[in-house]
């Protein structure tokens, strides 16, 4: 690691190592992070703003090793070379000038240090820019003048604003899309180009947006000019991959008469036997190219979006083929060729695996079964059986009970690729095909202390609204949870109203709403996440019971009357939360993603608590990662450690925060900084209830440090937090002194999969 220090022992001698480079600008206006993109040469990646560890990394390879191991994880240093600090200053020029900013003086200078390193600065005098004086458009094509002088079109170059030639093109990219949405296919960019007049006194711009005709003929002596035509489709055809366009027609019948295997449904042909293995309707409401009289590359996308959203397919490809024909009113005419290669239809999955909750083992496997076309119309149905045994110790009083727990469980879920109700019409979801999903598990679980059966079923749809947002809703979510043979210990352990209350029979009637925004893919470093979920139970069934003047029946431990469903009693509450996650780029190494989430609970009517399964807890591998999982709050209680470690509570709020760095090869670092706790509205037990007074000083904050290694298809994590303010402690001794963070109580080391958000 000493060797690793020296971050010059690579550089050859009277070369100096690229230490820094520094932008300055005289206008704000200027972003200096664009700037750093047009950089032709960077210094070494720095974690943490400081620590070349990639150069370290390859300065403790050895010199005899051209192609060690560390050389090819870690980063060669960067020699300063003049010239490229040359280029960097002219791509420096092309910018500003793209800007606007014509008269602008770039200057650098560069600074060599007698400990063998370079900084390089670079001085930007932006001055005054060019703006836009006067700006027209001026369609040569009569066809395109109609649609592009409709009113309310609305221009994105204004009069006064930036010559920016970036917005130019964005401009016209604007303008030729809306041209392709409206049925004319064969535009291209190429008929555009603009006309700047400068000659004029002073630094304003005429500018004319020239928009021409359609080019043709055959060679460039003979090009003619026509207006551009808008295109319509004559046929569409389904294919395997295998299948080719030749292939559609019988050799004897001529180039128009379809193989006999052929199945036609108006102007729909599906050609492959694999294809017609799935119901038509499926393949016909997918292609939203059918949805418009005329062409449009959005709904292009759109088509590929909703075959792969499908799930169906491995691959997916659109061909156009003009036909030479046109329709009854003179438009010309597209065949469609939709290529169509299905993925298996039918797969298993098996595992097994090691549990460790509060340092209790145990054993749990999983089977699964998953059919993607259960009735030919893309019907994914997935089955999933679980067989878990656990060996659990915690205290009772003064001594200890050890008992072994045996949960079996089987879910069922059928997703159908359409919207199944007796209201609202299809056309309602026009982004995208909606799904409605069924869902119903049952789980058993046999301990000692209790056996309790959990029933669930739930049925609802989800679907886009655009690109990046999604709607869920559960239009009945129904969960019936049944409590037998429970132990008289175990009894007086939970005595406390809050917790018992989770281990009475109960069920739940809920209808929840949930709305996701989100830029995030699998791999993507730079996304923004915000969603809501709010969801309300058994009001239906509470009116209903009131309407028909039903008795009440006496809770079990005679507290409180309630209504019942199924001789149960249901749960009546509205909950809501919140979440936002973003996440930032710094380089190809470093990134910063921080996340805030909020959420409440309140019961009334039926109910005085929260159902079990509907509070919220702290803690874990995707929380306060400082502590385990239900160990942080309410509040600023203290659990007794031999009590049942189920804290919840009705209000959660949480920030975090975690900086991300790439450290070897798929290996990644990270160091976070936790914060939030769970409060309770409803509870007899001290310093456990919301009170915005003591809000601040009830806060847990938990920091610590991390590994992630990425195996492309899943990401394994190891975190380790630790406490530094520790609500259940006494007010005065809450902030934890450094030199007991790794004090046993303190830490807490977590295995999670994915990042935590």
């Amino acid at each position: 690691m000493i060797v690793g220090c020296q971050t010059n022992k690579y550089v050859p001698e009277r070369n100096y190592l690229l230490s820094k480079v520094t932008i300055k600008t005289d206008k704000k206006i200027v972003d200096r992070n664009t700037l750093k993109s047009y950089l032709k040469q960077k210094p070494n990646t720095r974690i943490f703003g400081f620590w070349r560890f990639h150069l370290g990394l390859y300065n403790l390879s050895g010199k005899n090793k051209e192609n060690g191991w560390l050389k090819r994880i870690g980063e060669a240093p960067v020699i300063y070379d003049p010239y490229l600090t040359q280029k960097t200053r002219e791509e420096f020029e092309r910018f500003m000038h793209s800007k606007g900013y014509f008269n602008a003086v770039i200057s650098d200078s560069t600074m060599l240090n007698s400990n063998g390193k370079a900084e390089v600065f670079y001085y930007i005098q932006a001055n005054q820019p060019y703006t836009i004086r006067s700006y027209q458009t001026v369609i040569r094509d009569d066809s395109l003048r109609r649609l592009l002088e409709k009113p309310g079109d609305l221009s994105l170059i204004k009069p006064k604003s930036l010559f920016d030639s970036d917005l130019l093109g964005i401009e016209s990219q604007r303008l030729l899309k809306k041209i392709q949405n409206e049925g004319f296919y064969k535009s291209t960019k190429n008929i555009f180009y603009y006309e700047a007049d400068s000659i004029r006194k002073g630094r304003g711009v005429d500018l004319k947006l020239v928009i021409e005709k359609e080019s043709f003929g055959d060679s460039a002596d003979q090009v003619q000019k026509r207006n551009h035509e808008r295109y319509t489709f004559r046929n569409f055809y389904y294919l395997n991959e295998k299948d080719i366009q030749n292939s559609l027609f019988s050799e004897s019948g001529g180039a128009d008469t379809l193989r006999n295997d052929t199945l036609r449904i108006g102007h729909h042909f599906f050609v492959s036997k694999k294809i017609r293995k799935l119901k038509p309707d499926l393949l016909m409401n997918a292609n939203h190219l059918a949805d418009k009289k005329f062409y449009s590359a959005t709904l292009v996308d759109r088509t590929y979006n909703e075959y792969f959203a499908l799930r169906l397919f491995k691959l997916v490809n659109i061909r156009f083929v003009e036909t030479g024909l046109k329709d009854a009113e003179g438009y010309p005419m597209l065949d469609c060729y939709i290529q169509l290669t299905p993925s298996l239809s039918q797969s298993y999955s098996a595992s097994v695996e090691g549990t460790n909750s509060l340092g209790n083992f145990g054993l749990a496997g999983n089977l699964g079964y998953q059919h993607k076309n259960l009735f030919r119309g893309g019907e994914i149905f997935d089955l999933q059986f679980l067989a878990a045994t656990q060996k659990q110790s915690y205290g009772v009083g003064d001594s200890a009970t050890t008992f072994n727990s045996v949960e079996t469980g089987v879910d069922a879920k059928i997703t159908i690729p359409k919207y199944i109700a007796p209201f609202l019409k299809t056309n309602f979801f026009r982004f995208s095909t909606p799904q409605t999903f069924f869902n119903i598990s049952y789980n058993y679980q046999k301990r000692p202390d209790y056996t309790r059966t959990i029933a669930r079923s739930t049925f609802g749809y989800q679907w886009k609204s655009s690109e990046f947002v999604t709607h869920r809703i559960n239009v009945l979510d129904i969960n019936l949870v049944r409590m037998f043979a429970l132990d008289s210990v175990f009894l007086n352990r939970i005595e406390n109203l809050y917790i018992k209350s989770s281990y009475i029979d109960h069920s739940i009637t809920a209808l929840n709403y949930a709305y996701t925004y989100s830029t995030q893919t699998q791999k993507k470093m730079d996304y923004e996440v915000f969603k809501y979920d709010i969801e309300t139970a058994g009001n239906v069934l509470f009116l209903v019971n009131q309407a028909l003047n039903r008795s009440k029946y006496l809770s079990e431990g005679g507290t409180i009357q309630q209504y019942h469903l199924l001789k149960t009693p249901f749960a009546q509450y509205l909950k809501f939360e919140a979440e936002y996650r973003k996440a930032f780029r710094d380089g190809n190494y470093n990134g910063l993603a921080v996340r805030i989430f909020g959420g409440a609970a309140f019961a009334y009517g039926n109910s005085d608590q929260i159902p079990f399964e509907r509070k919220f807890f702290s803690g874990g591998a995707n929380g306060i990662r400082a502590w385990s999982i239900r160990t942080l709050g309410p509040g600023s209680y203290q659990s007794n450690p031999n009590e049942f470690p189920n804290q919840s509570g009705d209000i959660k709020l949480e920030a975090n925060a975690e900086y991300r760095f790439r450290m070897i090869g798929s290996l990644e670092g990270a160091l976070f900084c936790d914060m939030g706790n769970i409060w309770s509205v409803k509870d007899n037990r001290p310093g456990t209830e919301f009170r915005p007074n003591s809000l601040l000083r009830e806060i847990a904050i938990g920091s610590g440090a991390g590994l992630r290694y990425d195996f492309s298809y899943v990401i394994l994590r190891l975190d380790l937090g630790v406490k530094m303010h520790d609500p259940s402690l006494t007010e005065g001794a809450r902030w934890i002194s450094p030199n007991d963070y790794l004090k046993k109580g303190n830490i807490n080391f977590v295995f999670g999969i994915g990042y935590p958000f």
